[in-house]
């Protein structure tokens, strides 16, 4: 029996964002974290001067731009972030019966995804949350936002890391290409002010809070778009972006407090390690696709630092960007994990033409990567 073959073009059809209707400017970050450590030394005056402790140094809004280039980030709550007695968000906690405080966000970019695809929601036959920062192990993230907008099929979780868009991109890419389901809904809700140390130097500054979707479908059912012409993943093992928080956390009281419990990196080594990688990537990948990497229109990269993309930007187009090819988001948004990328391309590609080419590019602990390029409609 000869089997009838379709050949199922996968197409980004449309992308939506839900930003926190709050945001914090450096300065106001500095003056709580320096509030911290003026307390902090005070009380520890004598076992700082003993040498038992060591000294706290204060920050400044100049540190973290020429650090990061971030000058401001949205957040879920900033009255807990701005209190030098708390220096954490305040989420209370919601009943079972309630929707969850990420399904929520998740929820809202998706129905705005959902409103500029102008297609069928039944058409939607599968939802991946693919986030870095998920509020629960079971029952998944993605079943509950399923369940908030009413759609059939299946759907599941997936973490990985800053890297988790572009892997459920792929994901949803594969699924179209095998014909089943005809359209997949990617959600990236992330709350990661709710795993920063605020009171730590080197970091308080690096996180905000956004969700992000993008709905794959397969090209008969785009309204415009970009067609994807390629995606690969790629991971490689490191200690020097980290976060051990979980269940097994209370097995082991003694190690609770544990400042590794929250997000910590290794700075300096993730910038050595990482961007040789990711460039490599990105130009392999297109050679094998017969993309000129030199010739793309618009680079959409993860938002972690202003100078690892700056970096990335002049090798991958082997010139200076022009003003607007690669895609700086995060002086507003600050870093945001997956959902990075996906802010960057839901901003800044309505303006490209068809024939235009692009790439999607995510990269983080792990070490992971991923590169999605794709082709104005």
């Amino acid at each position: 029996m000869k089997l009838e073959t379709h050949v199922h073009q996968p197409v980004i059809a449309a992308t939506g964002i839900y930003v926190p209707p709050h945001s914090i400017s450096n300065d106001e970050l500095v003056t709580a974290f320096n509030a911290y450590v003026s307390e902090f030394n005070s009380v520890n005056a004598a076992a700082i001067a003993a040498g038992d402790v060591a000294q706290l140094l204060p920050s400044s809004s100049e540190f973290i731009e020429k650090a990061s280039g971030i000058k401001s980030r949205h957040v879920v709550d900033r009255d807990g972030i701005l209190d030098p007695a708390i220096m954490r968000p305040h989420i209370p906690e919601r009943p079972n019966e309630q929707l969850s405080v990420l399904a929520e966000m998740a929820v809202h970019a998706a129905r705005d995804a959902i409103a500029n695809w102008g297609g069928d929601i039944r058409d939607i036959g599968a939802v991946i949350c693919a986030a870095s920062n998920m509020q629960r192990p079971y029952p998944a993230m993605a079943v509950e936002v399923q369940n908030a907008l009413g759609i059939g099929g299946f759907a599941f979780d997936m973490n990985v890391a800053c890297s988790s868009a572009t892997f459920g991109i792929k994901t949803a890419t594969d699924f179209i290409r095998g014909g089943s389901p005809k359209a997949v809904l990617v959600v990236n809700p992330e709350i990661c002010s709710g795993h920063l140390n605020f009171r730590d130097r080197d970091s308080h500054f690096i996180f905000g809070d956004v969700a992000t979707a993008v709905i794959v479908t397969d090209a008969a059912l785009a309204k415009g778009g970009w067609t994807i012409l390629g995606t690969r993943l790629k991971t490689q093992f490191s200690n020097n972006i980290r976060n051990n928080f979980g269940f097994l956390n209370r097995c082991a009281p003694e190690g609770i407090g544990a400042a590794d419990k929250l997000f910590v990196q290794e700075g300096r080594k993730v910038y050595r390690e990482v961007v040789p990688m990711v460039i490599e990537m990105i130009i392999e990948h297109a050679r094998d696709i017969g993309v000129d990497h030199k010739a793309l229109k618009r680079l959409w990269l993860h938002q972690a630092n202003i100078n690892m993309n700056e970096m990335i930007g002049r090798k991958v187009l082997e010139r200076e960007p022009m003003p607007g090819e690669n895609v700086i988001i995060l002086d507003t948004f600050a870093n945001t994990s997956s959902a990075g990328s996906m802010i960057a391309f839901h901003t800044a590609s309505g303006d490209l033409v068809r024939g235009d080419t692009g790439l999607i590019c995510s990269f983080g602990a792990g070490y992971s990567a991923g590169t999605v390029f794709v082709e104005k409609l």
